[in-house]
């Protein structure tokens, strides 16, 4: 029983995260299920619903199709879709009834693409994880699907140039993409718009934001770019096989704060990944907690910790790789466990419906959180993008 929240909200479910991270990019996302999903979906945890059209669409999976089988006609209902409307892309996300059942959604969208011409990706979302994972999924599926291989220059021959980069870097204008970009932790209350003007102002060129505010064309040239930032955990699938493949390091961290700027400029004539937060002053009895996604948190963290001299610590309430935590940091993703872990915090900053399970005598910081509290306190949530805290 200890995955049960008795006292405190759930994150949005994978599925809703394949489709927040592709919803502006042209492509048909339908969610597999009876009926439901999608009303959660664009009335919760899509702000983007009522202002910007999407193609987003349940298959309405019926009972009798769901114990006897009807793969067929879910393929015929979306090839006859995607020949009406012409759709960037298909992409179809699981939920728990196709995932007891056994849809196998890569063969699916083998038989589609055949029929349609159209690049169709199957996700395996099931229902049970968050955002993250699905949002995860879907950035690393374009990368691998759409941007090209660059084997004119190899990593070593990257690194051998260093030297006369690093001379150059200082008059050059540096091309990075923003990973991990969606309303559901972002919101849309001009944070990523912020993002993208920090980096302008400090001679950087946007090649593309994954995925707010850009375009399929866009992204499909962020191959081009000198450097990634990865501003949440949703793109590190991407970042990792641009580095891999298309050798684009990259800087992983939300701008918070200025040394952002410092590292991606660093990293640009280094070629080295970096984690733009790690040296942050580490406490095992730290003044504040904060609860939430870890990139966003273990950077919030190191801004307090330099502009107010606090010491800060993390608990990573999403899925996450335990590199990207510092020491003393924790990954507690279940009701139960985040309460122990905040049984002796002193300040606690995190989305206002985890206040029940939060010490009765701790100061409590209300920072909303659109994949977790949803619509309930979009108003209240602030864009603190390189601003004084």
């Amino acid at each position: 029983m200890k995955q049960i929240a008795s006292r405190i909200s759930i994150y949005s479910a994978d599925a809703f995260g394949v489709c927040s991270a592709l919803y502006e990019l042209g492509g048909l996302c339908v969610m597999h299920d009876a009926s439901g999903c999608n009303s959660t979906y664009n009335t919760h945890d899509e702000p983007r619903w009522y202002d910007f059209d999407s193609m987003v669409y349940i298959s309405g999976l019926s009972e009798m199709e769901a114990i006897m089988g009807d793969d067929q006609k879910f393929i015929d209902d979306i090839v006859y879709t995607a020949k009406e409307l012409s759709p960037n892309f298909i992409a179809m996300a699981g939920t728990p009834i196709p995932t007891m059942i056994g849809t196998d959604f890569k063969a699916i969208a083998n038989i589609i693409e055949k029929e349609t011409n159209i690049p169709t990706f199957g996700f395996d979302t099931t229902g049970m994880h968050s955002y993250v994972s699905g949002a995860y999924k879907a950035f690393e599926a374009l990368a691998k699907r759409f941007l090209k291989r660059n084997d004119k220059e190899s990593r070593v021959e990257k690194k051998e140039s260093i030297d006369k980069e690093s001379r150059e870097a200082k008059n050059t204008i540096i091309k990075v993409n923003i990973l991990g970009a969606t309303p559901l932790d972002f919101s849309i209350n001009k944070s990523v718009e912020a993002m993208v003007d920090l980096l302008k102002e400090n001679n950087f060129e946007v090649i593309s934001t994954w995925a707010m505010g850009s375009s399929l064309e866009y992204i499909k040239n962020a191959g081009d770019a000198d450097v990634n930032l990865v501003v949440s955990y949703s793109g590190m699938g991407a970042a990792k096989y641009m580095y891999e493949n298309l050798n684009i390091p990259y800087v992983i961290g939300t701008p918070f704060a200025n040394k952002v700027i410092e590292d991606l400029k660093e990293v640009k004539s280094t070629k080295e990944n970096k984690i733009s937060y790690s040296n942050r002053k580490i406490d095992k009895d730290a003044e504040i907690t904060i609860v939430g996604e870890s990139i966003m948190s273990e950077s919030l963290a190191y801004a307090i910790s330099k502009e107010k001299n606090k010491t800060v610590n993390v608990i990573s309430s999403l899925e996450t790789d335990e590199k990207l935590l510092l020491e003393g940091d924790k990954i507690a993703i279940f009701e139960d466990d985040i309460e122990k872990c905040l049984k002796n915090s002193k300040t606690i900053i995190a989305d206002p419906l985890f206040r029940p399970i939060c010490p009765l005598d701790s100061n409590f910081i209300s920072l909303p959180h659109e994949a977790f509290s949803g619509r309930i306190y979009r108003d209240e949530i602030p864009n603190i993008i390189n601003k004084s805290l």
